[in-house]
């Protein structure tokens, strides 16, 4: 009886410890949207507190109640080609990643149906745009590799080796965080375009990040298409940043902690608001640890 109890010790220990290092979902399904968005990709909450979605097949931006996940407006139907990203800032300016023109279109304010752009930034396979709170933008050129910081039209700044990358996205401390799906990273920069941070380690198991966001604590979530989950990473934790929590299991499903290739991911407060890009839908989803 001894050795019987003895060997279940043995046996219960590493499966003990495992479940210690399970990672936990950061937040809790809330709600899903209805499927009939086209490949959404990025979105962002618009200054008038809707939520307007990349919706690439579409070649529009969607814009929906973030009550109900409703879709209640149209903007640009079938002139955006391709279009991945979409960025507000602080000025209530817009840019648009275009990709099938491939360029940034930035618009003043979007309001109505066909809203006319004020300007257009060259960005070869464009997937990703940032209206900064510095007065500049931002265009991610994936199809060169290119990072390009312009102001007032003219390109003022350049990162490259970016071959691909997506989503630029600005940090409460004005640095920029770039989803570098290729090369399965995340890469810090100051405004200048100055690298500051690489987050690559194996721990957080990239495979394909695309788009991301930062909430008020300085976390980033990220959607890893690849992978069908969603991240949160602290990125000043130890050892190259700290995995806090996951979204989805890994494989593609449909329902509650389930994604289908996911894109996009904009917060607001306590609510997280996901493209589930491939079941064509937005989900919500609720903070669980702060």
């Amino acid at each position: 009886m001894r050795c019987l109890f003895q060997l279940l010790i043995v046996l219960a220990s590493p499966l003990a410890a495992h479940a210690q290092d399970v990672v936990r979902p950061f937040a809790a399904f809330d709600l899903a949207g209805p499927p009939v968005l086209n490949d959404p990709h990025d979105l962002a909450i618009g200054p008038d507190g809707r939520l307007y979605v990349a919706d690439k097949f579409g070649s529009r931006i969607a814009v929906l109640d973030p009550e109900t996940l409703d879709v209640v407006e149209v903007m640009a139907a079938g002139k955006l080609p391709g279009v991945h990203d979409i960025s507000f800032g602080v000025d209530g300016r817009a840019a648009v990643a275009v990709t099938g023109l491939g360029a940034v279109f930035v618009f003043d304010g979007l309001q109505g149906a066909d809203p006319v752009p004020t300007a257009i930034l060259a960005a070869p396979q464009s997937e990703g745009a940032l209206v900064h709170s510095n007065g500049r933008i931002y265009a991610m050129a994936g199809g060169v590799g290119s990072l390009v910081a312009y102001e007032n039209g003219q390109p003022v700044a350049i990162a490259e080796g970016l071959f691909g990358a997506h989503d630029v996205d600005e940090d409460r401390d004005g640095n920029i965080w770039v989803a570098d799906n290729f090369s399965r990273r995340l890469v810090k920069y100051a405004p200048d375009l100055t690298v500051l941070k690489v987050i690559d380690h194996e721990k957080f198991g990239f495979i394909g990040p695309r788009y991301l966001d930062t909430d008020a604590f300085g976390r980033l979530v990220v959607a890893d298409q690849d992978a069908h989950r969603v991240l949160m990473i602290d990125p000043d934790g130890p050892d190259g940043g700290s995995l806090i929590g996951v979204l989805g299991t890994g494989l593609p499903g449909k329902g509650p902690n389930l994604f289908d290739d996911p894109e996009g991911v904009a917060i607001d407060g306590s609510n997280y608001y996901i493209s589930d890009s491939d079941n064509n839908r937005v989900v919500r989803y609720t903070i669980v640890v702060n």
